[in-house]
């Protein structure tokens, strides 16, 4: 790790694992659609959330998802790779959770003394895959991406480093 001028995490599954029900959280979105006439039958929550935007409901839906997420982040479990700060390079997180949230779950932990920047949904007008919340995130540390790495645990995470120009670890591979 000492190799790069910054380190940025995915939050979920990665410093820690949220406590989110999250057939409430699809179902509480597609409540909302449903009173709009949206067949959401076969759409999962982040498919939901592109039809809410299309449809002037993403606030609504977005609100729904973070209340979830700040609930569960009040019970969040600590996951062993959170033993490894801090380090001696500027340290961010890039979720796909609300700030809020990953703010919470931090700071429920003594994680947040050891994280710089904080870049959740809500902190930019895209998110993940899409690679500017994570050039967002590093810009935000200091650093080059070329001089950052990216620790994730999914697919996503994986395809946002790559476009963002980010080194990228499976969470796996660290712990």
């Amino acid at each position: 790790m000492t190799e790069y001028d910054a380190i940025v995490y995915d939050l979920d599954g990665t410093l820690v694992r949220l406590d989110v029900d999250w057939g409430a959280v699809a179902e509480r979105c597609a409540a909302i659609l449903r009173a709009r006439g949206h067949d959401v039958s076969d759409a999962d929550i982040w498919e939901m959330r592109e039809l809410a935007a299309a449809d002037g409901l993403l606030d609504r839906v977005d609100d729904a998802i973070s209340e979830f997420e700040r609930d569960g982040a009040r019970s969040a479990r600590r996951l062993a790779l959170a033993d490894e700060l801090p380090h001696s390079v500027p340290v961010g997180v890039c979720s796909l959770n609300c700030a809020a949230a990953c703010r919470i779950a931090l700071e429920l932990h003594g994680i947040d003394r050891h994280i710089d920047a904080v870049v959740g949904r809500d902190s930019h007008e895209t998110v993940k895959p899409d690679p500017e919340p994570l050039a967002h995130a590093v810009d935000l540390l200091g650093a080059e991406p070329d001089a950052a790495l990216f620790v994730g645990d999914s697919d996503s995470d994986r395809e946002a480093a790559r476009a963002a120009g980010l080194d990228f670890q499976w969470v796996e591979d660290r712990v």
